[in-house]
């Protein structure tokens, strides 16, 4: 007897199945957060150690996941539990002022030029959400351009232009979008076409510097710089969202790399060595307008933090995961890197003309050709690619290799991974690949 993909997936994930009929009952379409569904039902975790989930049925799968690609030293890193079982003896949430965070603070400020002042949230929704708020206030201008495709959280104020076809609305019951416009990824001239048209009401320009959601996709040195020098000249702010970048690819952010001169940094992911965070790093004379203290309410940015923002947890995991990165960078780095070139060059030559993997340092992302797309510079193009087939690639490792990506998105690899999983999974592949011929 033959059994499809899908019957493998459901006889060894029958626990899971009852949980998530239960967990229907309670939550929209059976999860907290839209992404993490997938047909026919997301398996139920149990635990994460290290490279590995384990759902409820005792599955154990090698994770490309990693927890929405924050967790660069694999799942409850030793040395980050460590930290965060002395300081939960003390305290995990007190709402007042706390030594940890200036500890925190001096670390990313160290790390990160754009860091003269630095505020924390909980999410990397809020961080650009605030982001956005100070540009229009510093510039006294309504406008925030973005790219197509990108992704900066369910904030009404990016919320658009994030899915294909870009010229429709993302939901309803968003307001302004009147004041958000939409420029295509890689393209200069396009770009700045489309900022000329409204420099005179353009507060800010906020981009991705690696398209993360949208397809795991570069920018170009001068696609940044060009669109850097005209905001500037411009008198708007260039804000860098650098949530999955930052500390990504080495111990700092992705921009120092490009000679880019951002007046805010958003950062989340990373940072905060597994629990929630989100963390608006921006120039001392953009930050100023949000001083309560010194600015009257009609001039100030009025930005928050939120009941749980710099709390003790996330500030001690943060603080230990940003050491821990910047005592091993060349270690980790280095290693990370070489296992990212090794898949993406192993990926392309299984996959051949079938795909085109993109990706930099530790992150990668198959694209199943469709629709004459010979390359992939920007979301358009990866949109037409074949979603479907990415979306049965990505299930068959679930069901029958026991590897995990979320279906559909790009796989990150962590310090925990090794040269045998890389192997692993170009093997997989390589039976995935058999029956595209």
């Amino acid at each position: 007897m033959s059994f499809s993909t899908l019957d493998i997936y459901k006889k060894n994930t029958k626990k899971s199945a009852k949980i998530f009929e239960r967990s229907k009952k309670f939550h929209i379409n059976g999860v907290s957060h839209n992404i993490r569904f997938f047909e026919p039902y997301p398996f139920v975790t149990k635990s994460a150690k290290g490279k590995y989930l384990i759902d409820v049925d005792n599955n154990k799968y090698t994770d490309y996941w990693m927890g929405h690609w924050s967790l660069i030293l694999g799942h409850a890193a030793p040395e980050i539990a460590d930290k965060v079982k002395k300081q939960i003896r003390h305290c995990w949430m007190h709402g007042t002022v706390n030594e940890n965070t200036v500890e925190f603070s001096e670390v990313i400020q160290k790390a990160v030029s754009a860091a003269e002042k630095i505020r924390y949230v909980s999410t990397g929704t809020e961080a650009t959400m605030y982001a956005t708020r100070i540009a229009r206030a510093k510039t006294g201008k309504k406008i925030i351009a973005k790219i197509e495709g990108g992704w900066h959280g369910y904030t009404t104020d990016l919320l658009k232009s994030v899915n294909y076809p870009f010229d429709q609305s993302e939901s309803a019951g968003l307001t302004g979008e009147d004041h958000i416009i939409s420029i295509p990824y890689n393209n200069l001239e396009k770009s700045i076409s489309i900022l000329e048209s409204v420099k005179n009401n353009l507060a800010s320009v906020i981009i991705e510097p690696l398209l993360g959601g949208a397809g795991c996709i570069p920018a170009t040195k001068e696609y940044l710089t060009g669109i850097q020098e005209f905001i500037h000249s411009n008198n708007s702010l260039f804000i860098l969202d650098e949530i999955v970048t930052g500390f990504r690819f080495r111990f700092g952010c992705l921009y120092k790399t490009m000679n880019l001169d951002p007046d805010i940094v958003t950062l989340g992911k990373i940072v905060g060595g597994g629990f929630p965070i989100g963390v608006i790093c921006g120039k001392e004379e953009v930050m100023k307008i949000t001083d309560t203290n010194s600015n009257k309410k009609i001039d100030r940015s009025y930005i928050g933090g939120g009941t749980f923002s710099a709390n003790p947890m996330t500030m001690t995991s943060g603080k230990a995961m940003l050491e821990i990165l910047k005592k091993e960078s060349v270690h980790i780095y280095k290693k990370i890197g070489r296992l990212g070139e090794e898949t993406r060059k192993g990926l392309s030559k299984i996959l051949q003309d079938k795909a085109i993997v993109t990706g930099m340092g530790s992150l990668f992302m198959p694209h199943f050709l469709a629709n004459g797309i010979t390359q992939i510079t920007n979301a358009e193009e990866a949109s037409k690619c074949n979603t479907e087939i990415l979306k049965k690639y990505h299930f068959e490792l679930i069901a029958k290799e026991k590897i995990f990506f979320l279906p559909g998105k790009l796989g990150a690899i962590s310090h925990v991974h090794s040269e045998i999983d890389i192997k692993n999974l170009l093997e997989a592949s390589k039976r995935f690949a058999v029956s595209l011929k």
